[in-house]
């Protein structure tokens, strides 16, 4: 048996101040075998850099996952991810990028594959460069990679809800939990799936509560209020903060036997 704790898409400075505070008190708490947190938006709401996943490294995190906005730090990124094999980016993104979309490790005997994928839906202007079947690629790095007595994590970050609950059908049964990442907002329907899948179709967010999807609020309404107005990609600092997760337990066939929700909304 064991317990995976996973973390939805940490936004900017108020992302990583609010995980730093409880994560400690959820692991204390839940006393996860591993953990699993999302960071693509992790360096002021886009990227990564070295310092920020630093800190995100010293909480005891097993694996990073990320996203469409993995690159937007272009000049970091290589650096981030020699120097964190367990950084991960969607494996199903086309071209010469660097890291990769699977990272393998094991804790008290049990190995762990974790998989990143992107969705196609949605997507076409949110992510600079091809992104390929990621139905088709799951099926190439569980045939090659997947080893017996594994448990498998898979963070789908997609736009639309339909692609998410179709890709978590056709995983089910052969990955213990299915975690959707990218709209930021938690959705309300984790479950266990009928072949023994863990399934939620967004995990949410880790950061501002107050602002918009983890945005500026003020920034993100002169945009809607006049469309052509330039966007500034602002992490909201005002305010309460929220952090997301998702807790799994697997039993002995590496399938979930439980899926809880949990959220916090902290002081800033």
């Amino acid at each position: 048996m064991s317990k995976i704790l996973f973390i939805g898409d940490v936004v900017g400075k108020p992302g990583r101040r609010v995980l730093a505070q409880v994560l400690p008190v959820w692991k204390e708490k839940y006393r996860p075998d591993a953990v699993i947190v999302n960071v693509e938006n992790l360096a002021h709401g886009k990227g990564v850099t070295l310092s920020t996943l630093a800190e995100i490294d010293a909480l005891g995190v097993d694996c990073m996952t990320s996203g469409n906005h993995i690159y937007k730090k272009p000049q970091f990124a290589e650096e981030c991810f020699e120097k964190y094999p367990k950084l991960i980016r969607p494996a199903n993104f086309g071209g010469s990028n660097p890291g990769f979309g699977y990272y393998r490790f094991g804790k008290n005997g049990q190995q762990y594959l974790v998989v990143n994928l992107n969705g196609q839906v949605f997507m076409e202007n949110q992510f600079d460069g091809e992104i390929s079947n990621p139905f088709l690629e799951v099926d190439r790095i569980l045939a090659q990679e997947a080893q017996k007595g594994d448990i498998i994590v898979v963070d789908f970050h997609a736009e639309a809800t339909s692609e998410k609950v179709a890709f978590g059908y056709y995983v089910d049964g052969r990955v213990a939990a299915m975690f959707g990442t990218h709209t930021h907002v938690p959705t309300a329907d984790g479950r266990i799936l009928p072949g023994g899948t863990a399934y939620l179709t967004d995990a949410g967010m880790t950061g501002a509560l107050e602002g918009v999807i983890g945005v500026s609020r003020e920034n993100v309404l002169r945009k809607f209020l006049n469309p052509d107005s330039r966007f500034v990609n602002q992490p909201a600092e005002d305010g309460e903060l929220q952090i997301n997760g998702v807790l799994v337990e697997t039993g002995d066939n590496q399938k979930a036997i439980s899926v809880q929700q949990l959220r916090v909304v902290h002081p800033n």
